[in-house]
């Protein structure tokens, strides 16, 4: 089973790898939702969820199918640009028939979804049909896509407004850092492209991922047989930090050719030693220890407000906090006069989801 994306005539130029801050947003909010997809982010997510405003959780759950299963193609841009605002501004610019027909794909969960050349905006029985695919996917599907029919605007609107709180919350904070492996990634892409040919560069995007032997197309392994025209359009290829393992591919009519896939993983790192996890098991064990775990894995704390906070004096603080630093549990930032500890999510994740859970809980 292929998706194969036409290209006959297309120069190798106009097959164009690009970064796109909108796209790696939706690779987060995919990871924050189908966690049991990225269990090498479990500490990130949990992380993340821990700080999250209340009203941006209830977002999450009101149109968390928009990046799910699958990701609703608008939020995966053919042409990039530098930030996310220009991103969200070029959606908006998306007429209300093909934003709804997208987000339909996702909300009724099937991208085999059709209405026959009826608009559901405007047509009775092309939107009781969409009514009826979102309510056999659940209530909240079925809400969303009421509303969404009944004012597109207003939703489209909320949506944007989740996205953008989204960044305010953790993108912000991350892009930075990805940045820079995405770039890396396509200067590779790039020097592959203009040394070896298309064929060389598309093989390094993924096992997945090939040029028939041709030229005249591209070949994704993918659970469905379709056929794309990328022919008059170009194709655009965006890596992704957060979106491994997945190939994500937008291929809906009258959509240029879109393909998010995963940037090469670093060497992974060292294995944990015997020694290391006995000094952490041991730090973990000790309840006034566990309750600072609790408190740290909150925010940043100084050794004061932990004292403060459980009623201990700040040497014993202080002393249980030397064990869990020993342990490798903790990191630290000066601020001024005073130094602040914050539990290292990804060093406790190591030790099981369970405690991750419990700590968070």
């Amino acid at each position: 089973m292929t998706l194969r994306i036409d290209i006959v005539g297309l120069p190798s130029e106009r097959v164009h790898f690009a970064a796109s801050p909108l796209a790696e947003l939706a690779a987060m909010l995919h990871a924050l939702s189908a966690t049991d997809h990225h269990p090498d982010l479990a500490g990130w997510a949990a992380g993340v969820r821990a700080t999250l405003p209340a009203e941006l959780t209830e977002r999450f759950q009101e149109a968390e199918f928009l990046w799910r299963s699958s990701r609703a193609d608008f939020l995966i841009p053919a042409r990039p640009r530098t930030t996310l605002e220009a991103e969200l501004d070029d959606v908006d610019r998306i007429d209300d028939e093909d934003y709804v027909a997208a987000a339909l794909i996702t909300t009724c969960g099937s991208n085999r979804v059709t209405f026959a050349g009826r608009s559901p905006l405007a047509d009775p029985v092309a939107r009781d049909r969409a009514l009826d695919l979102a309510q056999a996917r659940g209530a909240a599907q079925e809400a969303f896509a009421e509303r969404m029919l009944a004012d597109p605007a207003a939703v489209r609107a909320r949506v944007r407004q989740t996205l953008e709180w989204s960044a305010q919350a953790f993108f912000d904070a991350a892009w930075p850092s990805v940045l820079p492996q995405l770039t890396a990634d396509l200067r590779h892409k790039a020097d592959l492209r203009d040394r070896r040919g298309l064929g060389a560069a598309l093989g390094a995007v993924s096992p997945m991922v090939r040029l028939e032997a041709d030229g005249n197309a591209i070949i994704l392994d993918k659970l469905q047989d379709h056929t794309a025209d990328g022919r008059d359009s170009g194709v655009t290829f965006l890596p992704s930090v957060f979106g491994h393992p997945h190939l994500v591919a937008v291929h809906a009519a009258g959509w240029r050719p879109v393909v998010q896939y995963p940037v090469a993983r670093a060497v992974a790192p060292e294995a944990v030693s015997l020694e290391t996890m006995q000094l952490r098991l041991e730090a973990l064990a000790h309840p006034v220890r566990l309750r600072l775990v609790r408190t740290l894995a909150r925010g940043p704390h100084t050794t004061g407000e932990l004292a403060h906070a459980w009623d201990l004096t700040p040497p014993e603080v202080s002393r249980h906090l030397a064990a869990l630093r020993r342990a490798g549990l903790l990191t630290t930032e000066r601020r001024g006069r005073y130094v602040h500890y914050r539990l290292d999510l990804s060093a406790t994740t190591t030790l099981g989801a369970d405690l991750l859970a419990a700590v968070l809980r």
